[in-house]
Parts: structure tokens; C-alpha cells; sequence
């Protein structure tokens, strides 16, 4: 047994673990069932998703080798433990991109279709799920086969956004994206409002593909922020900055993510950032992963950890929505340095259980703070299931039952394609086994 925490830190359960790195064995090693089990990557999901305390964790990082690419096609096919950060560093030379990654490239192959992950670029390239091509499940009865968009393509809506439930995923195929190389054509443009936020969202989605906001949470529900966009660019040669790692050294004794550094942090952010405005290039990673170059970043929220509240809400309404919860996470003095607001896409999700839906959704850190934290986010739910909303189930490490029922509405057809010898933290608490 073995303690095991996932990005969150809120707890560290033991576990029985046994490490997948020979694909011939997969399932057998599934198969045993000596007790119910859950795959498990990087653990850069922020709740329970990734956990099953007490019980088995299938550790998927050993299956990390590259089968086939092909250059002319851009199609891959790589085991489910190879790291996106790797894919990149292999394709992007060779004039081919991931199309959709999400904020840290830190995370799995098999991570990625398990949560449906999603990006920057919604509104242009859909989840993550939209790109795979194949997956190979093995379930714990000893059943392997594939699944895709057209092959088994009930099994392949299950399991893509299926939180690993679905069976182990033991390899994928996926569709890349031609890219000219790995820099970006960037814009910062200051907004004032949600007003502002959302003509500048709608003005930019024909012309950008990737675009992305950051909002100061404690300016109260007026929603200043800072507006990035990016289209991929042609620079010919050119060297890489050489961004240096740095690593939060410990853990401090109390977070510090609180009241007393918020407010000064989000000012003068707001205020240097909004007068460097300017178009620049910038290397893909800095764009796409700016907490990667800072290791242990989840330390600095002290030793009870800290939950991530994301949710989507409806077009229809979603300024309201998003204007009431950010008066609200003002009024408590809580919240985030790094508070992401950025639209969906008019496309449906992929997955049965997939998050992203048309809308807009608002991403926050919040330090834990026990009752003081829950009695917040039973307020936002209220907002959330308000609007017709729903909560991202691989932030999630604390939703009500009856939330996440009304958010997922195809919740009922998914059960069917559970595998009964898979189990979670987040299954159990939400589903019930």
C-alpha cells in the first residue's frame, strides 16, 4: 500500500498499486480483480477522479512508447501512458501539432480521453475527444477491443470524458493538426467588463484560434481581465527562449493563496500587464502551459490543499451567471491569482459524460478552508444548476449528488457501459459505487 494525492492535495489515501509497463500483460494484471480498481497517470486531476482509497490503481506512466506516426497524414498511435508533453516534442518538428491540449502537458495519452481535456481553442477544434481516432479498451472481465467515431461508436461516447470507468485505455489513435512550427502570434487586450469580455470573445472567434481571458475574481461582478488570443505562426528559424524551471521548495504552514495577498497581487497583475499590451511571438509552451515551468506549484496553498471550482453555464444567461458568482467569491475574500473565463464553442460534447458544452465557463483555485470554502461553493452551485449548468468532473473533488445528476443528463445511458470492477473516489461518491 502507498499514500497517493492527486494535484489538489486535499488527502492522501492509501492504495494498492501495480505499475502497467508491458502491454502484453495489461490484461491480466486488470483482470485479477483482487480488488476494484481505477487506471491512474500523472495524478494531475485536482480531486478524486484519479484516486480509489483503499483499492487498486492501475499505474499507466510504464506504458509510455510511441507504436506508429505518419508524417504525410499526421496520424499517431502511441500507448496511453505517453505524456502530451512528448507527442509534442516529437510531432511539432515535423510540422505537426496536438489540436487541442489542456493547461499543463504534464498529463497522459489516456488521461486526456478519460476527461475529454480542452483547451484554448474550443470554438475552433473542439475537446480532445473530437481528434481520437481508436481506442483500445481492455475491461477487467478480460474483453479487448476497439472503439472509434465509427467502430463501436456507442463504447467510444462512454469512454471518451469516461473518467477511466469504462475499462483500462491501453493505446489511442489520434488525428494531428499541420502547424508551421512552434511559435504563436499573440495578442493581450484589456477589458474592463464582462460586457467588454464577451464582444471581444464573439470578435475574435472567426480571426483567432486560440483565445483565453484572465479576470481578476476580486474586483467584485464588474469582470476586469485581461483578453489573450493567438493564431499559430511562421518565423522560420528560430531559437527557443530558454525559460528556466523553478520549483515552490516546501510546503508552507498556511496558504499563500489568501486575503491579505489577493487583492495586491490582482492589482498590480491588472495594471502591469494592461500597459505591456502588445502583439508578440511567443514559443507554444509559454502560451499553452505557464504553470509548467513553475514544479510543485500546488504546494503554495499551504498543508490542507486546495479545490479547483470550474463550471460552464449557458450562453443564454452566462453573464448574469458569471457576474453573480464573481460577487460572490468577492464578498468571501477568497479565490484565485490565476482565474481563466473563456467561451465554449456552438458544438456538442463528444462523450456522454464530456464537460465542455456552448457557453462560457470560469476557473478558479480556491485554498481549503473547510466549512468556510463549502458554505462558498454551495452558493455557486446554486448559480450553476440555476443557469443549467454543470461542474468539470476532473476538477471536481467535492460536488453534491443531485448537481452533477442534473449537469449530465446522458448520466443514465453511461451506466451501462460501466465496467463493474472499475471504481473511483469520484464514482463512488457521485454514482454510488
Amino acid at each position: 500500500m502507498r499514500s497517493v494525492s492527486s494535484w489538489g492535495r486535499l488527502s492522501a489515501n492509501q492504495h494498492e498499486a501495480a505499475v502497467l509497463n508491458d502491454p502484453a500483460k495489461v490484461s491480466s494484471i486488470v483482470c485479477e480483480r483482487r480488488k476494484l480498481g481505477i487506471a491512474h497517470g500523472m495524478g494531475r486531476s485536482y480531486g478524486d477522479v484519479c484516486l480509489n482509497p483503499e483499492g487498486m490503481l492501475w499505474v499507466t506512466t510504464g506504458l509510455d512508447h510511441f507504436i506508429a506516426f505518419d508524417e504525410q497524414t499526421g496520424r499517431l498511435i502511441c500507448e496511453a501512458g505517453v505524456l502530451l508533453r512528448d507527442i509534442q516534442r516529437l510531432v511539432i518538428p515535423r510540422g505537426w501539432i496536438l489540436p487541442v491540449t489542456p493547461g499543463t502537458q504534464l498529463v497522459t495519452m489516456g488521461g486526456a480521453i478519460a476527461n475529454d481535456v480542452h483547451g484554448k481553442n474550443h470554438h475552433a477544434l473542439g475537446s480532445f475527444g473530437d481528434h481520437v481516432q481508436r481506442i483500445r479498451l481492455i475491461r477487467t472481465d478480460g474483453e479487448s477491443f476497439d472503439c472509434g467515431p465509427l467502430l463501436r461508436p456507442d463504447w467510444f461516447a462512454a469512454t471518451v470524458g469516461g473518467l477511466g470507468l469504462t475499462g483500462v485505455i491501453a493505446e489511442a489513435e489520434i488525428q494531428l493538426r499541420r502547424v508551421p512550427g512552434p511559435w504563436l502570434d499573440t495578442e493581450t487586450v484589456p477589458y474592463g467588463n464582462l460586457q467588454e469580455f464577451f464582444q471581444l470573445a464573439d470578435n475574435s472567434e472567426a480571426d483567432w484560434q486560440h483565445t483565453v481571458s484572465w479576470i481578476d475574481c476580486i474586483s467584485g461582478g464588474g469582470g476586469r481581465g485581461l483578453f489573450m488570443r493567438a493564431n499559430p505562426i511562421d518565423v522560420g528559424q528560430r531559437s527557443k527562449p530558454r525559460g528556466r524551471k523553478r520549483m515552490m521548495p516546501f510546503v508552507p504552514p498556511v496558504s499563500l493563496v489568501n486575503r491579505f495577498s489577493l487583492r495586491p497581487f490582482n492589482l498590480a497583475y491588472y495594471n502591469i500587464k494592461r500597459w505591456q499590451t502588445a502583439r508578440n511571438i511567443v514559443h507554444y509552451e509559454s502560451f499553452f502551459y505557464p504553470l509548467d515551468n513553475l514544479l510543485e506549484w500546488n504546494r503554495m496553498y499551504g498543508p490542507k490543499g486546495f479545490f479547483q471550482y470550474q463550471s460552464v453555464v449557458p450562453r443564454e444567461g452566462g453573464k448574469d451567471a458569471v457576474q453573480a458568482m464573481l460577487k460572490e467569491i468577492a464578498r468571501s475574500g477568497d479565490g484565485s491569482f490565476l482565474s481563466v473565463l473563456k467561451t465554449f464553442g456552438n458544438r456538442q460534447p463528444v462523450g456522454m459524460l464530456s464537460f465542455p458544452k456552448p457557453g462560457v465557463t470560469l476557473a478558479l483555485d480556491f485554498p481549503n478552508h473547510g466549512e468556510r470554502t463549502h458554505t462558498l461553493f454551495k452558493t455557486l452551485d446554486a448559480i450553476v444548476r440555476e443557469a443549467g449548468g454543470r461542474i468539470y468532473l476532473a476538477k471536481d473533488a467535492r460536488m453534491p449528488r443531485e448537481l452533477f445528476e442534473a449537469g449530465y443528463p446522458r448520466l443514465n445511458e453511461f451506466l451501462k457501459y460501466r465496467d463493474p470492477g472499475i471504481s473511483s473516489g469520484l464514482s463512488r461518491r457521485l454514482m454510488g459505487s
